[in-house]
């Protein structure tokens, strides 16, 4: 039996047969634990051969069957989070489901056993350059039928699944011409980094998240050369990608942390693989100095609330109830319900649900996956819609586009709930928002 190996860096990472034994070892724990089953197909396909198949051995599953499981894993992380063998101290015993799954998608990748869609999908700088500049004709596209055919075949994206749109005003630009607000009451500075998500589709996060810090006489600091934090080669089992698009970025925010600038990310995905996977994936002091300092907004501006409380004076627009999503990748953080507690500094009430959006990236889009990814979403949609809140939110612009696609709830990011509150935007409501939908009158993404 060999020692559970999730250490990139490790030459017997790549090795095909440990990585084998590796998944045994777990395949056999966790068929006899079964916490997880809940989770994702992985482990009902996994309990259904070991139990209808292979007679109780799940040492005897074949190849192709391993593939599967691998390849019906989409990284919500919450087996890892609830594993009862996520131990430190006995590395015999410990279980990583996920990192194991990483670590054998990287092995079929070497294999050309990933498939092409994945690796096309992940080039999202490149994508998001060209998709703002055109981003009409893109948004637009996306709703014809014929153009979304073609768009199935070549990326692998289901038809009918909802497409976050592309903005036309990168996060960026936007930034570059924003003049700050209250400079005089400055008392810190923070380096933001805003996701190929905000950067390139959700803008509007971004200024919110800059409007809230600014007013609490936070500055923020915006470096240039940063792109997308690298999830999606990970998703395509690219690790040689993935580790180029995270050197460039702890080139760019180590120095910045060095100065004392925390880093700041919208998006819960980003977030983790900042914390998580950079310290694994690079195995750098740079890179370990970084996950250390880095924050997910809502995180960030509760601890800061706790040393110099945040203005609670609300002169704009809140809500009484409120609905959150706290996406998986969120609660992999482990950093508690911050987002719902900042929202509640408004004074709403907020309800909140854990429930998986099974979107991961791609995953959830792709044609192959859709209707798994609807079953495991489903108790996610029955939430919202049984709760008719005055307002949704959630930290996730992917899970909130699913959200809206099952419920025509539109989703806002809890920090854009903060900057309605100050005054400085205007969060509709979504009754009004779903109204305008059916309408005709609102346009996707916006």
């Amino acid at each position: 039996m060999t020692v559970s190996l999730y250490t990139p860096t490790d030459d017997l990472y790549w090795d095909r047969d440990d990585a084998r034994a590796e998944r045994d070892r777990t395949f056999d724990q966790c068929s006899n634990c079964r916490l997880c089953i809940k989770y994702c197909y992985s482990f009902k396909t996994l309990f259904q051969l070991v139990d209808e198949v292979h007679n109780d051995n799940a040492h005897a599953l074949t190849e192709a069957e391993h593939d599967q499981i691998v390849n019906e894993c989409f990284q919500c992380k919450l087996c890892y989070v609830n594993c009862p063998y996520n131990v430190e101290q006995d590395a015999e015993w410990k279980i990583d489901f996920p990192r194991l799954m990483l670590r054998s998608l990287s092995i079929m990748q070497n294999e050309k056993k990933t498939t092409r869609a994945s690796r096309l999908l992940a080039r999202t700088d490149l994508q998001g350059k060209v998709a703002t500049k055109f981003s009409s004709i893109v948004n637009g596209s996306s709703k014809i039928k014929p153009a979304r055919s073609v768009m199935q075949s070549v990326t692998g994206i289901a038809k009918e699944r909802l497409l976050p749109t592309f903005t036309n005003q990168r996060f960026s630009a936007w930034f570059k011409k924003h003049v700050a607000l209250n400079p005089s009451k400055r008392r810190s500075t923070v380096a933001l980094f805003p996701t190929c998500l905000v950067e390139y589709q959700q803008p509007a996060i971004g200024h919110a998240m800059v409007n809230v810090f600014e007013h609490n006489g936070i500055e923020c600091n915006l470096a240039k050369g940063l792109v997308c934090c690298g999830m999606p080669w990970l998703d395509a089992g690219d690790d040689e990608k993935f580790v180029s698009q995270a050197k460039k970025n702890v080139e760019i925010l180590a120095p910045l942390v060095k100065s004392g600038m925390p880093v700041i990310v919208p998006q819960p995905t980003c977030g983790y693989v900042l914390k998580k996977d950079y310290p694994d994936y690079l195995d750098s002091d740079d890179a370990r100095l970084v996950a250390e300092n880095t924050y997910d907004v809502s995180e960030y501006l509760m601890n800061q609330h706790k040393i110099n409380a945040l203005d609670t004076e609300f002169t704009g627009q809140t809500f009484s109830t409120i609905s959150w999503h706290q996406p998986c990748h969120y609660q992999a953080q482990h950093m508690g319900p911050q987002s719902m507690q900042l929202m509640k500094l408004t004074g709403a009430k907020v309800e909140m649900t854990q429930r998986c959006s099974a979107i991961d990236g791609t995953w959830g889009l792709r044609k192959e996956n859709v209707a798994m990814a609807k079953k495991i979403a489903k108790p996610l949609m029955d939430f919202i819609k049984k709760k008719d809140s005055e307002l949704v939110a959630g930290d996730c612009n992917l899970a909130n586009t699913a959200i809206r696609e099952d419920t025509g709830r539109v989703p806002v990011h809890p920090i854009e709930v903060l900057a309605a509150a100050y005054g400085y935007t205007d969060v509709t409501s979504n009754a009004k928002i779903a109204e305008m939908n059916k309408e005709g009158t609102l346009e996707n993404g916006e």
